[in-house]
């Protein structure tokens, strides 16, 4: 697959098809948050289980593990601009759905479910397509910038979106959705509008070969492999945030109040410190910032589980925030550069499933454990893990500790 990019005449990430593409990650994933807030208290009130409401999580989760490696292949073969434009269509219909539902009052639980798998598979092939999307938009030397500045506005739109979605949902459940369906719409129109010209690719049936591409490009690349396992390791074991009611309500002895400020913090680390790199990117010693960086994830971890005072509990997950995102920006800038065009989809399919896994994987870990040994111990465990993770890695993956610029392989 070919692609031309359109480029300003100063070289500036701030051109037409790029501010595009940032707003519309912007506005599907502040409809994405907002819409799951008003899932979240409408499948309680309707069927007051919070087994029901667990199985939100998992009908969102099933399509991603399902779909992921025909996603790859599809994002391979297909016009990527016009996969992320139909996906978020489709969501927008989803949403129109569950809005008209909830205003005629004859949506169910079971509706609910259905309406969210389909959303699932819409975002499993959005994600993918969008992330190998971005490098045919900016110059290479450009990318980790551009991945900081995207990482900034979808941080920004995971703060507001809890906050907006609740509001919202003071005037009911239709008017959350009546607005996520218009978020989705400008998504849609959003991503339509970027200008990109594609020479048609070949269109080859889906091989099992073919789609397993992905995972053996990425056995292939030992940088590539230690990054995306070194995330998946340290966000499985860190898991901290999910833990986040009981640390309220039984350690910090708070309220929602105080539970709001806690889930806020991770998020405005995230937001500052994706601002910065946005306007300072690394210099160099990419794999020494991203060990570095996970270690610190860890150490953060560890205080929060021993504090007993809010403030200092807010600082520790303000850094683990803002640690995890140079982690994030240096992985997702790494699988792109050294991915070549026509294995974007399939290589940032892999990815993303290694995202998702980790983040699900690691709520259920840290209760289990917390269940197991208590709450402070299982997330001082989590923390030490990380850092004793990120140690190992570095002698397992020599090729990532010594990564100095993040620049495209000739």
């Amino acid at each position: 697959m070919s692609e031309t990019r359109e480029r300003n005449s100063n070289g500036s990430l701030w051109h037409r098809s790029f501010l595009f593409l940032v707003g519309s990650r912007a506005a599907s994933t502040l409809a994405f948050q907002i819409q799951a807030v008003a899932v979240g208290w409408q499948i309680y009130a309707l069927t007051h289980s919070t087994f029901q409401l667990g199985m939100v999580g998992l009908a969102q989760f099933l399509p991603m593990v399902l779909l992921n490696l025909v996603v790859g292949h599809v994002a391979d073969h297909y016009n990527r601009r016009n996969i992320v434009a139909t996906c978020q269509i489709a969501e927008c219909g989803c949403a129109a759905f569950l809005a008209t539902g909830s205003f005629g009052g004859w949506l169910t639980a079971p509706m609910m479910y259905g309406a969210i798998f389909v959303l699932g598979a819409a975002r499993a092939f959005e994600g993918p397509s969008m992330q190998a999307l971005t490098p045919g938009l900016v110059e290479k030397n450009q990318l980790p910038q551009a991945m900081a500045m995207m990482s900034s506005f979808f941080q920004t739109a995971a703060i507001v979106g809890p906050a907006l979605g609740g509001f919202l949902y003071a005037l009911g459940p239709t008017a959350c959705y009546a607005s996520t369906s218009t978020l989705f719409l400008i998504a849609g129109l959003a991503t339509s509008s970027i200008r990109m010209e594609y020479t048609v690719p070949r269109r080859e049936p889906p091989t099992m070969k073919s789609i397993f591409l992905g995972i053996n490009f990425i056995r292939s690349r030992p940088a590539v492999l230690g990054a995306i396992s070194l995330d998946l390791f340290a966000v499985l074991l860190g898991g901290a945030t999910a833990l986040l009611p009981v640390f309220a309500r039984e350690i910090l002895h708070t309220g929602p109040w105080g539970l709001g400020l806690l889930r806020a913090s991770p998020a405005l680390g995230a937001l500052m410190m994706s601002v910065t790199l946005a306007h300072r990117p690394l210099p160099g010693r990419a794999g020494k910032a991203m060990f570095g960086a996970v270690m610190a994830f860890g150490a953060a971890t560890v205080v929060f589980a021993v504090s007993h005072w809010i403030p200092l509990s807010m600082l520790a997950l303000f850094v683990l925030g803002a640690s995890d995102v140079v982690s994030v920006v240096i992985r997702q800038s790494l699988v792109q550069l050294e991915t070549p065009d026509e294995m974007r989809g399939r290589v940032s399919a892999v990815n993303s499933l290694f995202i998702g896994t980790s983040n699900q994987l690691g709520e259920f870990e840290s209760g289990v454990t917390a269940a197991w040994w208590g709450t402070v111990p299982a997330t001082v465990l989590g923390g030490v893990g990380s850092i004793v993770v990120a140690g190992l890695w570095m002698f397992l993956f020599p090729d990532l500790r010594k990564l100095d610029k993040l620049r495209a392989r000739e």
